[in-house]
């Protein structure tokens, strides 16, 4: 039976924040998640470890466009000539033309930073793509790998059920658990990201997760953990106090929405690390800093977006 490789991307130069995925079997490969650019090397790195040459790697597959997640596709497979992307259409559609995301993200973070955090970003061709359908199935070296659309996080999302291993890739649709916060205890909580989160639809996602059977999930952010259940569980929670936290937005003006949801996700993550004994310092909360600060933007723009329509 091959193995399943955890692979830290070292994302930002943080150590156990993204990781990617290297599946083997008998020296041929399939990664799951490439990160960015700047993580390439240590993806062909570790296949080299596990006897998969760069000729030898089938398949890659990102879960969603996201930069963390799908930024370094594109490098991967040029190192890699034999290799299929394997994505959800709205995904396969900005990475053959990448210039929206790149704009989007340059906007954000400003061309010094985003070269930093992604590096270059070049587009995939076509005749390199393969679109993974809702429910559809993959046969591969004795693995039968599942698409299952999961929305909530984001639209162009899907999650990968591997039925040798009774596992599943689950992106950001199963939220974020950094190993070096929880001093030997799992704690986890929903990623709200913009712009395309949406509560009910991140409940539905993790119902699907769990209706696997899984008992392993592959986090991308960050390694594998089990009881499904109970962190699913703990995920409910979180998604619940954040719609809360949108409900109470009509009384705050423009200006301190964000600082305001800022403090509701703070809270938020609180809540759910104290449920599980876990004291978060002051070395903690810098590194949650990004992940307050998108994940309340996302809450935002949430209601912004429902309000605009009235």
């Amino acid at each position: 039976m091959g193995t399943v490789l955890t692979i830290d991307t070292e994302y930002a130069n943080f150590h156990q924040v993204a990781s990617a995925y290297l599946i083997e079997e008998e020296g041929r490969g399939v990664v799951v998640e490439t990160n960015t650019t700047h993580a390439i090397p240590k993806i062909l790195k570790a296949m080299e470890s596990r006897g998969v040459g760069p000729q030898n790697l089938d398949y890659v597959i990102v879960t969603h466009v996201h930069l963390d997640h799908a930024g370094g596709a594109w490098a991967l497979l040029e190192a890699c000539p034999g290799a299929t992307l394997l994505a959800h259409p709205k995904t396969a559609k900005h990475l053959m033309d990448p210039s929206l995301l790149i704009k989007s993200a340059t906007s954000v973070y400003g061309k010094e930073n985003f070269d930093s955090l992604y590096g270059e970003i070049k587009p995939i061709p076509k005749e390199r793509i393969r679109v993974m359908e809702d429910g559809e199935w993959l046969e591969w070296e004795g693995h039968s790998f599942q698409f299952l659309y999961t929305k909530g996080h984001a639209n162009h999302h899907f999650c990968i059920y591997d039925k040798k291993t009774n596992g599943i890739y689950t992106g950001d649709s199963f939220g974020i658990s950094y190993p070096h916060l929880e001093n030997g205890k799992r704690f986890i909580f929903p990623t709200t990201t913009p712009t395309d989160f949406d509560s009910t639809e991140a409940i539905r996602s993790l119902d699907r997760i769990l209706d696997t059977g899984a008992e392993v999930a592959y986090l991308t952010h960050f390694g594998p953990i089990g009881d499904l259940k109970e962190n699913a569980s703990d995920l409910k929670e979180g998604l619940t106090l954040c719609e809360e936290a949108i409900s109470e937005l009509e009384s705050v003006t423009k200006e301190e929405r964000l600082p305001f949801m800022e403090s509701k996700v703070k809270a938020m993550i609180q809540t759910l690390a104290r449920k599980h004994s876990i004291t978060l310092t002051a070395s903690d909360w810098k590194l949650l800093h990004l992940d307050v600060n998108l994940n309340a933007q996302g809450l935002v723009y949430a209601f912004e977006k429902t309000k605009s329509k009235g």
